[in-house]
């Protein structure tokens, strides 16, 4: 059982590895909710996520015989590289079992702390099931990454520091996945003060969670689909739903456009770069009355590699139009390209690509297509853009960027 004593023994034995993690007032976030944001950056781990807590306290608490037999895991990769780096410092061997969709970025960073990697499936629980049939190969200790009290008291000392700098916190949002970070976060808060909320979010393409409570009962989804890898999870874990059952007052699901967007705000307005996992809490306080409440999102991790991030800023750079394509029909004469480029310039729209087809149309006197890749500062000056050029006769259609840059 998971009881306040063995919470305030995690939350002092966690100490030995995390870093601070302080509360960020968001005034950004403060003045489009209405509320007092918080943000509790637990990206800025050493291991860029959370789940060094719970690994390390897990492994804390295992005799020097388990720890002899070596562990294994697996996980979609913030969970491996806690247990990595934990497994270290305690100088012992770990093997962690990847999906083969993990981000590069993590990999790598498990395999630096000295881990073996181990690439198999291509989401969490095809993954998890190969660990099993390993660590009973080579008898050594799973860890798991969520199913486990001990693991979920460690992940529950993210609670402990948040009463600790904000005593009058009133909703706490926490990311789901498995439901070991929500299952320990929610258990020691609503010890510390029975009236809070807590509100799990998950992403809307793999809402096991929801999916179990609403049913009674764990739940396997058929399939998952999400930008957010670290909570792609077909399955919540059956030892620490009972929690969830009883300390979760609500699971906001999240679309992954939406995550796309906060990307850029949490980005752009304080400086952090958050995986899409993690920006799961920021993308639900627009689900939330947050008038007049002090709200605090967790920022579960920001393990991400550049590719990821690049796509999901050129997406998020359209979301917002601040990137945008038109094709503009025009005849085939002298002149008609440079005052197109006019009209743009004198609208501050600033091009980033430009084709020019004269072969749109078998007769190149009547139209030929340009089609052009701008950048503006935001839906209404694209649309100022788009008008001016229409004002002026040309038939200019927007159209969605193959690519940006």
């Amino acid at each position: 059982m998971m009881t306040l004593d063995k919470f305030e023994e995690a939350a002092d034995k966690v100490k030995e590895v995390v870093l601070p993690t302080n509360l960020i007032y968001s005034e950004y976030f403060s003045e489009q909710t209405g509320g007092k944001i918080y943000l509790k950056p637990e990206n800025m781990q050493y291991t860029g996520a959370y789940k060094v807590r719970g690994a390390y306290y897990k492994i804390s608490t295992m005799s020097e015989e388990e720890r002899e037999k070596g562990l294994i895991t697996a996980s979609a990769g913030n969970h491996a590289q806690g247990v990595a780096y934990a497994a270290k410092l305690f100088h012992v061997p770990a093997t962690i079992v990847m999906p083969t969709t993990t981000p590069l970025i993590k990999v790598n960073r498990t395999k630096n702390y000295g881990a073996e990697v181990v690439l198999h499936g291509s989401v969490y629980d095809e993954a998890y099931q190969h660990a099993l049939k390993l660590a009973e190969e080579k008898g050594a200790t799973f860890v798991h990454p969520f199913n486990d009290e001990t693991v979920a008291m460690g992940q529950g000392s993210i609670a402990m520091e948040i009463f600790k700098e904000l005593p009058t916190v009133d909703i706490i949002l926490v990311p789901v996945g498995g439901g070991g970070l929500a299952a320990g976060v929610s258990t020691l808060a609503k010890f510390l003060n029975p009236n809070i909320t807590v509100i799990g979010v998950e992403p809307a393409g793999a809402s096991c969670m929801k999916a179990s409570l609403a049913s009674g009962h764990v739940v396997t989804l058929p399939e998952v689909e999400t930008i957010a890898d670290g909570t792609a999870v077909k399955t919540p874990g059956d030892v620490v739903f009972p929690y969830i059952q009883k300390n979760i007052d609500e699971i906001i699901e999240v679309e992954d456009q939406e995550l796309i967007v906060n990307f850029l705000d949490v980005l752009e307005n304080h400086k952090m770069l958050v995986e899409n996992s993690g920006l799961l809490t920021v993308a639900a306080l627009k689900h939330l009355d947050c008038r007049d409440k002090k709200v605090v999102s967790i920022l579960s991790g920001g393990n991400m590699d550049i590719i990821t991030t690049s796509s999901v800023v050129q997406h998020g750079l359209i979301a917002r139009g601040r990137v945008f394509s038109v094709s503009v029909l025009l005849p085939d004469r002298p002149g008609e390209l440079v005052t197109v480029a006019d009209i743009i310039a004198r609208h501050k729209g600033n091009v980033i690509r430009l084709e020019h087809n004269q072969f749109v149309s078998i007769n190149r006197n009547a139209a030929v297509e340009l089609k052009i890749t701008l950048e503006a500062f935001g839906h209404e000056h694209k649309q100022e853009i788009l008008d001016a050029l229409r004002k002026k006769g040309y038939d200019a259609k927007e159209e969605s960027p193959t690519a940006i840059y």
